[in-house]
């Protein structure tokens, strides 16, 4: 009894360990869809948060209650001849270190889903072949949440997953399918890896490094050192933003994190506040009412 008691706890520690990365939450939206049956959108949540939820995407060693939390949120607007069109909200986080504070890694609208699901049709993964637009698009979004997550952690700890994504774009621009082609816009999922690899923008994962590693885990220990590190990274939007104004990096950490850089520096000392205020003005100046929170005065 006693060696049959180890070894099962031997087999739980080792489930523990190998946990799969992501603790991901699918949602779909088919209320713009009118006279079709809601069983072929339930079956096709379900079967994705399964898909997400128990396929291992690297090799990386996971505890259960270290998988990443995040959300994919489907909006589907038309369904006809087995083509779901819509759009996808994908938000992940990461825990503070020291804290109980969670902080958005990314909060990404993509504009261009649209694929082909027959009901209870089983949804495959495959790292050499693309099975369908889906699981594309499921395995990109994937690969990105754990790209971000791995480089918020370690300086290009991301590698890997930015890797991956590269395949699955290659793979899915061979077949002519919406969002993936390059140059097709400046925010389809072909420029959210060139913004992140591509030598002239990819110092934006030095900024996430800096931002969250350097800075924000650093800020309970010690406000001013850690809120210091992330004001000496924000000038790379800047360089970013020289080169390539258009870049969607620029727009994700805008959706990311212009709020909470309010809350960061709302006890910093009003020199600091103006300096992060005037990096950031120019490079989004239709966000003025947040951009503004950032000057208060500390009350």
């Amino acid at each position: 009894m006693k060696r049959l008691m180890c070894a099962i706890a031997a087999v739980l520690a080792l489930i523990s360990i190998s946990a799969q990365e992501l603790n991901c939450k699918v949602e779909i939206n088919s209320d713009k869809v009118a006279n079709v049956s809601k069983d072929v959108f339930n079956t096709l949540q379900e079967a994705m948060n399964d898909y997400m939820n128990s396929t291992r995407w690297g090799n990386a060693q996971f505890m259960a209650n270290e998988r990443i939390e995040c959300r994919l949120f489907f909006t589907i607007s038309e369904y006809e001849n087995d083509i779901m069109k819509g759009d996808l909200q994908i938000q992940s986080s990461r825990p503070v270190y020291n804290s109980s504070y969670t902080t958005t890694l990314i909060n990404f609208k993509d504009t261009k889903i649209e694929f082909e699901y027959v009901e209870n049709q089983p949804l495959v993964f495959s790292e050499t072949t693309m099975e369908s637009n889906l699981t594309a698009i499921l395995n990109f979004y994937a690969y990105f949440i754990l790209a971000m997550d791995f480089d918020s952690f370690r300086l290009n700890g991301g590698d890997y997953y930015w890797d991956r994504m590269n395949n699955v774009v290659m793979m899915a621009q061979s077949t002519g399918e919406k969002g993936w082609k390059a140059f097709e816009d400046t925010k389809n999922r072909s420029a959210i890896l060139s913004a992140y690899t591509e030598s002239n923008t990819s110092s934006l994962r030095e900024l996430t490094y800096n931002y969250h590693r350097q800075g924000l885990d650093q800020m309970a220990l010690s406000p001013d050192k850690g809120r210091a590190t992330i004001t000496q990274s924000l000038p790379i939007l800047k360089k970013v933003y020289d080169v390539a104004p258009m870049c969607v990096g620029l727009s994700l950490f805008k959706d990311a994190k212009l709020d909470e850089l309010g809350n960061i520096y709302s006890k910093a000392n009003q020199t600091e506040k103006d300096n992060v205020y005037e990096i950031l003005y120019p490079l989004y100046p239709t966000e003025g009412t947040r951009l503004q929170k950032i000057k208060e005065e500390s009350k």
